[in-house]
């Protein structure tokens, strides 16, 4: 017996982008959560998820709220058991480092005969010992277990099979290039925080992930954000977050050019353009290929330079951070909403441009719950204030 499919799915697509990028998204999805009225984040039709995105997308499928997402990994005030300490991720790799020692001397000596005796060139000779050197310097291993124990709670499954929803966590096969879309049909058997595991394996900070014989790092390494998967499965809206976006130094007032930051600021400004330019490629594509489908893409303004002079790895000003994003996402809601309101009706979800309205409203998972009720109060009584002033002075 087959069912009829309903008349609207609804998909998120989460790209990568380190800690920061994880942290925008979390401010961003608490500001489509609080704007769009008839949508429940947590209870969407599909997620996809790449590298940073991919553990909230499987998160997000768990049923935990971007409001819960934030009291745990903004605020540090988590549920009973959804603890999580930024320091896993920063554990050394000591056994890749053991792993690659062992090769060391055997790596030395064949340096030499290359160099001494076969009288190869030095930068040929010191090839041979790459072998040597390990391919990461962080292990994520103590991360996998915790969301191991986080997703095999009452309610929650750390097993594609048992969600409620559609999820789909991107890698890539390091051996071919290709992406290996864990969730997907015959690939759905790898427990979810393998995945999330191998999904965020960026090489160089991470070893790659060994599943079934063979390794996987980071799906950004294949595409930005892998939307397709949802849109190929029947997505008719799908909501795309995506953290990292070229940096604009001409739009601001004052700014100096981005070669005098440095070798570290140009190399970052290539990332950033580099995968950006992939996404709009696909976006590109993706209009042409489902002309039926709605996309609503969420990124932070090209001008923007707290998001662009954020260290990419860092976790210290997440609150801070956090906060831009959620204001920043609400600011180009409100912006866009003479053409979102008609796309979003269409879903049978509602802009609610009253509460963008509200220039002075905080991210409210960033308070306890009673301060934060009586500072969007006050918020609201402000707003009031100033709309009665404005029509008194008109």
């Amino acid at each position: 017996m087959t069912t009829t499919p309903p008349a609207t799915r609804i998909a998120l697509a989460l790209a990568g982008g380190g800690p920061l990028g994880a942290i925008y998204e979390i401010g961003a999805l608490c500001a489509l959560q609080e704007a769009l009225d008839g949508l429940a984040l947590e209870r969407l039709d599909h997620y996809v998820g790449v590298s940073a995105g991919g553990f909230l997308a499987a998160a997000l499928a768990n049923g935990l709220t971007p409001r819960a997402l934030c009291a745990s990994f903004i605020e540090n005030r988590p549920e009973p058991g959804d603890e999580f300490d930024p320091a896993w991720l920063l554990v050394p790799a000591w056994g890749e480092f053991g792993r690659r020692a062992l090769r060391l001397p055997a790596a030395l000596a064949d340096a030499a005969w290359q160099g001494a005796v076969r009288r190869r060139p030095v930068a040929q000779a010191l090839q041979a010992l790459g072998p040597a050197l390990p391919v990461g310097l962080f292990s994520n291993e103590a991360v996998e277990k915790r969301l191991a124990t986080l997703f095999s709670r009452h309610g929650r499954s750390n097993d594609f099979r048992r969600l409620r929803t559609r999820l789909t966590l991107v890698a890539t096969d390091l051996d071919t290039g290709e992406a290996a879309p864990f969730g997907a049909p015959g690939w759905d058997t790898v427990p979810i925080s393998r995945a999330v595991q191998a999904t965020s394996a960026l090489p160089g900070l991470f070893p790659p992930v060994a599943i079934g014989g063979r390794h996987y790092v980071d799906g950004a390494l294949k595409k930005t954000m892998h939307a397709s998967v949802a849109l190929e499965d029947g997505a008719r809206l799908l909501i795309c977050l995506n953290p990292l976006v070229p940096f604009d130094a001409r739009a601001m007032a004052g700014g100096r050019p981005v070669a005098e930051g440095g070798l570290p600021a140009v190399l970052n400004q290539t990332f950033r353009t580099l995968i950006h330019s992939r996404m709009e490629l696909g976006m590109k594509q993706y209009e042409r290929l489902y002309p039926g489908a709605d996309i609503l893409l969420v990124e932070p303004h090209r001008a923007d330079p707290e998001m662009y002079s954020a260290n990419p790895l860092g976790y210290g000003q997440r609150r801070h951070l956090a906060e831009h994003a959620y204001q920043q996402t609400r600011h180009l809601l409100y912006a866009r909403r003479a053409e979102l309101g008609p796309l979003l009706a269409r879903h049978g979800i509602v802009l609610r441009e009253d509460v963008l309205a509200r220039p002075r409203r905080l991210m409210a998972a960033s308070r306890p719950r009673q301060l934060a009720g009586a500072l969007e109060r006050l918020s609201d009584t402000l707003d009031d204030l100033d709309a009665l002033v404005a029509a008194k002075a008109g």
